[in-house]
């Protein structure tokens, strides 16, 4: 074991609270659903940017590069002012969805640099300017542009050209689970000396403002220039701060309680607000922070002077006040958990001899290490409101979320993006999961049992999808990933979890039947998920009753189910090794698949076929009282049933006995549809078997049009949108009026159908990528090296599945890795982010990528369904 491993190791068995502090405190927490309160259900405008300086936050906090206790009770992070901006930077500023162009962005510069799972080492780099920060260019500048331009970004200002930025590192390291160290790394990159004001903050999330327990914990200042910390939920403990040049730094101390003057007009309930620190260092405001030095917020005020081209440095340690010389050994440790994390990520790419290839992997999962985060919300109180304050208005008994008050989170959670989405997205979470089993099979597991808990999933078995809309529909892929964690757990660590895998089964169970009770309406194993996550990518909002009436009866969500049938079958047979009462419900489910893959190529007996044999290709239906219209819009849609497959071997057949026996009955007695199935009688390669929505000749079809690069194939993966669509848009036009098209759209989209950001028309998305990727390497474990495919197609080269998966694998990661002229695709034609050496080797994940260039777009530290290009990156990543 290294060094990381065995702390994990004595975590995980509680003998060590290696995990009670980490990176835990959002990127944002302004705007978010949870802290509108407002009648009209606008988040946007409830809580603002310029608001959130001034506003105690009722359910979490944020910070740049912050970190705080498992409840969130105590949080430690720095901010800054350069002597130019109007106010202090302690968060991140970005654009609401409104704001944005193309909905919500952050318009920062941030890197999450590196990270162990027990947060025992972590960096990030954060990119501040010298010059004015360019908020309101940043505002109206994308105001004007509207949806059909580009973005307008940070770095388009020209704000970093003349290298008149500060390049800050932050270094954590623990020396134990309660004594965290933080090293302020400040580099002036230009050319010219400059000053920089630092303040470190500690502060005690607001748990007193609202009327269930009156008890406030203090911070105050000590004799020796420290900062002590009471609260009667953690131990003593004391921020230790380093002098300066001789000179211990300023204390100055406020309250993290909302400025009722400045938001409301209204008279202060108690003075030294939560902008206190704030209003004292921009406006000079003395009586903005508290004389007697103690309050709920606390700021350690440095004022450097930083040598063009050179650095400072700043030093604090959060630990027991006992602590008698707390930087006598801080180097040390700080370079043993550096080593430490080397030495554990040396562990895990030994088989990876790029060395750039290791740095994006190792970024990506530090992005998503960096994305835990505290969060909180119970739907009950956040609906009635709280005792101490105003209650809420009563249109929330009928608005959003109003249906789950079952629900009470606070947790840590894998966030999609620590700035943008500061919650969870069910789908989302389940993508995470997979490359963070590499480096935490442990937490992965607790995130995929975190999110079927009585208190998070619906009592109809719904799961929640993200706090916006609990109610939406994700894909059903939680089957899939626990199946995936619970492999690679047990190849990892040579032991099977089985306890966590049966949980999870019968959790699930819940789940696939709320699909079939709620989304199957007329019983015919066709499934109308609705909005499935895929945003704009049709003619009309899935989620939304349609225009023209009637219902779309769904490619995609047809083979969502059929492949969630096939992965709890799956799962099902695995457990029957242990117990035989696991065969029949993984007959169930084999059943119950033959059911779907007959219903997608024979739609309710009405010989409609979901398959379009003209176009070789899945589309979805549209069925307005019983007249069926396929949208012929291709898509990303009409290759999510490449996705329901499953192979299984000789010898898991020979232990289900049970199973076998059924499954011969059901096949020699429903030949139609076993006949809907890949040769299931007739064993494979190896003496597999196969089951799959798509035989062979239908597959390589559909193979065709998507290895086509005039169609799917991109240099950078698999489009979302055919670019056909380009010069042939798809219209659709009815009777009634009803007029709307599909473009190929390569980049952000021109319309948004469903929000801000609404852009599947046409650029790469990794995770279905990703899902691509695996399905055709399950089919050549069944089909074998005989079964080849044309590659790209018109080539006249003819390859194996699973050569055609690897060259996948390849344009995929290729958008981060830099080509033999330097260029990373993502970064475009950025010359500072491709040339400049204190640029060119941070890594962004982006949200999806451009379809034709491979430019990143959306959200910047989309690390979570991004980031797995770190499993794609990993050798025997087909195994």
């Amino acid at each position: 074991m290294t060094r990381e491993q065995e702390r994990q190791r004595t975590a995980q068995a509680g003998e060590a609270l290696w995990h009670q502090f980490g990176p835990y405190v959002s990127d944002r927490q302004w705007g978010t659903v949870r802290e509108d309160y407002s009648p009209d259900g606008q988040p946007w405008t409830y809580t603002t940017h310029d608001q959130a300086r001034s506003r105690a936050y009722r359910w979490g906090e944020e910070a740049i590069g912050g970190i705080c206790d498992q409840k969130q009770l105590l949080c430690l992070a720095p901010a800054f002012w350069n002597g130019q901006d109007p106010i202090l930077k302690e968060r991140l500023f970005g654009l609401s969805g409104p704001e944005g162009n193309h909905g919500e962005d952050v318009k920062e510069l941030y890197y999450y640099l590196d990270n162990t799972p027990t947060h025992s080492y972590m960096q990030m780099l954060y990119k501040y300017p010298q010059h004015a920060f360019p908020y309101e260019w940043l505002v109206q500048e994308n105001a004007r542009r509207g949806r059909k331009k580009a973005e307008f970004e940070l770095s388009d200002t020209q704000i970093f050209h003349d290298n008149r930025y500060f390049d800050i590192f932050l270094d954590y390291a623990k020396a134990a689970p309660l004594d965290l160290l933080l090293q302020i790394t400040v580099h002036n990159r230009g050319a010219q000396d400059a000053p920089l004001h630092v303040l470190p903050q500690a502060w005690f999330r607001n748990t007193w403002d609202w009327g269930y327990n009156s008890y406030k914990p203090q911070l105050s200042a000590c004799p020796d220039g420290h900062i002590e910390i009471d609260h009667a939920s953690l131990p003593d403990l004391k921020l230790f701060c380093e002098a300066q040049d001789g000179q211990m730094p300023e204390l100055l101390f406020c309250n993290n309680a909302s400025n009722h003057e400045r938001l409301y007009g209204e008279p202060n309930p108690e003075p030294y607000c939560k902008d206190g620190i704030n209003d004292y260092l921009i406006q000079g405001n003395q009586e903005a922070v508290s004389p007697e030095q103690c309050g709920t917020k606390a700021a350690a005020h440095y004022v450097l002077h930083v040598p063009a081209g050179q650095s400072r440095v700043l030093r604090l340690r959060l630990a027991s006040p006992t602590l008698a010389e707390p930087f006598a050994d801080f180097e040390q440790i700080m370079k043993l958990r550096r080593q430490e994390a080397d030495e554990f990520y040396h562990d895990l790419q030994h088989d990876l001899p790029d060395a750039d290839a290791r740095n994006v992997q190792r970024q990506a999962l530090a992005g998503m290490l960096w994305s835990k985060q505290f969060y909180y919300y119970d739907v009950w109180q956040w609906l009635k409101g709280d005792p101490a304050q105003p209650k809420p208005p009563e249109q929330r008994w009928q608005g959003r979320n109003s249906d789950w008050v079952y629900l009470n989170n606070m947790d840590i959670i894998s966030m999609p993006d620590k700035w943008e989405y500061p919650w969870y997205a069910a789908w989302d979470l389940a993508f995470h999961c997979v490359p963070l089993a590499l480096v935490d099979a442990h937490f992965a597991k607790e995130q995929l049992l975190l999110l079927t808990r009585d208190w998070y999933m619906h009592p109809n078995g719904l799961l929640p999808a993200y706090e916006w809309k609990l109610s939406d529909v994700n894909p059903p892929v939680h089957a899939y990933a626990t199946w995936r964690v619970y492999q690679m757990d047990r190849k990892r660590h040579g032991t099977a979890d089985t306890e966590f895998l049966q949980t999870m089964f019968h959790r699930l169970l819940l789940n696939f039947t709320w699909w079939v009770n709620r989304k199957d309406l007329n019983g015919r194993n066709v499934f109308e998920g609705g909005f499935l996550g895929l945003d704009n990518i049709g003619v009309f909002d899935r989620s939304a009753p349609l225009p023209t009436g009637g219902k779309i009866e769904q490619a995609d969500g047809t083979s969502w189910v059929a492949m969630f049938a096939l992965n709890m079958m799956r799962i099902a047979l695995e457990l029957s090794r242990n117990n035989p009462v696991y065969q029949d419900m993984a007959s169930k489910f084999f059943e119950h698949f033959l059911y779907i893959a007959y219903a997608m190529a024979n739609v309710a007996e009405l010989q409609l076929d979901m398959w379009d044999d003209e176009d070789d290709f899945y589309y979805d239906v549209l069925n307005v009282n019983g007249q069926r219209t396929p949208l012929r819009i291709r898509s990303m849609v009409g290759l999510i049933p490449l996705f329901a497959v499953e192979v299984l071997e000789t010898d898991a057949l020979q232990s289900a006995p049970q199973f076998v026996s059924r499954m011969n009955w059901f096949l020699e007695n429903r030949p139609e549809l076993a006949a809907l199935v890949s040769r299931w009688q007739e064993p494979g390669k190896g003496q597999t078997h196969l089951l799959s929505l798509l035989r062979g000749h239908r597959m390589k079809k559909l193979l065709r049009r998507m290895l086509d690069e005039a169609e799917f194939l991109s240099d950078y993966g698999v489009r979302s949108v055919s670019r056909y669509h380009k010069d042939h848009p798809y219209i659709f036009e009815d009777a009634s009026g009803t007029n709307a098209r599909v473009d190929y759209e390569p980049g952000e989209s021109s319309t948004d159908l469903f929000g801000g950001n609404s852009n599947w028309r046409g650029p790469i998305w990794l995770p279905v990528n990703f899902m691509i990727v695996e399905a055709l390497q399950r089919f050549y474990h069944y089909y074998g090296p005989d079964f080849k495919v044309e590659y790209p197609t018109g080539s006249g080269q003819f390859c194996t599945i699973l050569d055609v998966a690897q060259a996948l694998t390849v344009r995929l990661t290729k958008l981060f890795l830099r080509d033999e002229n330097g260029r990373r695709p993502a970064f475009g034609d950025d010359k500072q982010l491709q040339q400049d050496p204190h640029f060119r080797d941070y890594l962004l994940f982006h949200e999806y990528f451009h379809g034709d260039n491979g430019k990143g777009l959306g959200a910047s530290h989309q690390t979570g369904w991004t980031g797995l290009v770190a499993k794609l990156l990993q050798p025997r990543f087909g195994e």
